[in-house]
């Protein structure tokens, strides 16, 4: 139980990478608020789950592509849980088309909820843990997408380029603090997005063509949360952990 008593909120929890690092969390004994939109997919599945696993969970609703959303987030994650000590920000969108055909007004959705949700989140959960005194951990899930330009992506590759960056801004401006600033970037992984954007059969012919033998689940870039929030990591901040099973590495092999 390294993370026993602990508090934490997971943004986009409510399926895929999120709910992974949500439950992962909560095996490694934390209580979580349980974020994701309000009339979307259902979190109760995710609450119920920690709750067998004798963790506290709570359901905070909430567009976190917006301020004032995060803000309500926020303070009903703290009314609920008393504090902050980890944050995962988690919100993300990626509209896929040709760079020459890409819509404007979609380069900036993508933007809003791969970048700027990740701004606010960031800086109200940071102005929490330094106001309590200090220390903390935030964690935001950027992607391979960030080092790998794949086509048909440019506004998520931007986004979440620019994530790194900030993060390690962020990370920088909080050492005094003791708030490690971390991320994680995922290589290909099996979620419910990736099946709806590719299909089930091009998901599962893909899976042995992978240098690991098959695409990375929730609950693997799960435990690398439970990594980086717990004691272990204490001596890390701003730098990014790649998970994704030698993926970036293919295009070097002989």
């Amino acid at each position: 139980m390294k993370l026993l008593d602990k508090k934490a909120l997971v943004t986009g929890a409510a399926r895929g990478i999120g709910r992974g690092c949500a439950l992962e969390l909560a095996r490694a004994g934390a209580d979580v608020a349980v974020n994701d939109l309000p009339q979307g997919e259902s979190i109760d599945s995710v609450v119920e789950e920690i709750r067998r696993l004798k963790r506290k969970a709570v359901p905070v609703e909430g567009d976190v592509f917006s301020r004032p959303s995060c803000e309500k987030v926020v303070a009903s994650a703290l009314e609920a849980l008393g504090r902050i000590d980890i944050l995962i920000s988690n919100p993300s969108l990626n509209l896929r088309a040709p760079f020459l055909e890409y819509d404007p007004e979609a380069f900036e959705k993508v933007l809003q909820g791969t970048l700027h949700g990740g701004f606010h989140l960031s800086q109200l959960v940071g102005r929490h843990m330094v106001q309590r005194g200090g220390r903390g951990k935030i964690i935001f899930i950027s992607s391979i997408h960030a080092r790998v330009p794949y086509a048909r992506n440019v506004a998520y590759n931007a986004g979440k380029t620019g994530l790194i960056s900030m993060a390690f801004t962020i990370a920088n401006e909080l050492l005094k603090h003791r708030i490690n600033v971390n991320v994680i970037e995922p290589g290909w992984i099996d979620t419910p997005g990736e099946r709806e954007a590719f299909g089930h059969g091009a998901i599962e012919q893909a899976g042995p063509t992978l240098p690991w033998g098959r695409l990375g689940t929730p609950e693997d870039i799960g435990k690398t949360a439970v990594f980086l929030a717990s004691d272990a990591a204490d001596y890390i901040t701003g730098t990014t952990l790649l998970v994704d099973w030698g993926l970036w590495l293919k295009s070097a092999s002989e």
